[in-house]
């Protein structure tokens, strides 16, 4: 049995220790909210927290959350109404959208590291999650967005 914390409750399963963790989510918990991209570590759509780190949720196995807690896109906020997810709405960030799980979730990632964060924190942080629509203006304003307070909601 592997124990872990998902979204903020506890867990047991009686799987393959070396599933990755993305078709555990999906397929066995059905959040769907974690994409399949390219299955090789390399889109960022897949991309959860893992002790409040991000990693590639394809890249991951099942033994390597073994007691650790995951948090995926539904778990960033019970209501959606996290910060990035509503700078994301405002600045009209998502075109087709298959990036945007895996974009909030680095995003949330950098925002706990550096809450005001400078250009180069977000391009080093968000480097590595692709966007095919290339909306990486947008993503960079509703970065800024949500970690500016003043300017969160308008």
């Amino acid at each position: 049995m592997i124990s872990l914390n998902l979204n903020g409750e506890p867990r047991e399963l009686d799987l393959d220790p070396e599933m990755p963790l993305l078709w555990v989510l999906r397929d066995h918990f059905g959040l769907t909210g974690t994409k399949y991209g390219c299955g090789r570590s390399e889109c960022g759509a897949c991309t959860i927290h893992l002790d409040g780190e991000p990693v590639r949720a394809c890249a991951t196995t099942l033994a390597e959350a073994q007691g650790r807690s995951i948090t995926t896109i539904e778990g960033l906020s019970p209501d959606g109404r996290h910060p990035l997810q509503l700078a994301w709405v405002l600045e009209q960030v998502p075109q087709c959208g298959y990036c945007q799980p895996g974009q909030i979730m680095m995003a949330a990632a950098l925002l706990n590291k550096h809450p005001r964060p400078t250009d180069a924190q977000i391009d080093e942080a968000m480097s590595g999650v692709l966007c095919r629509c290339g909306t990486y203006e947008q993503i960079r304003r509703a970065i800024l967005r949500a970690a500016n307070p003043e300017v969160r909601n308008g």
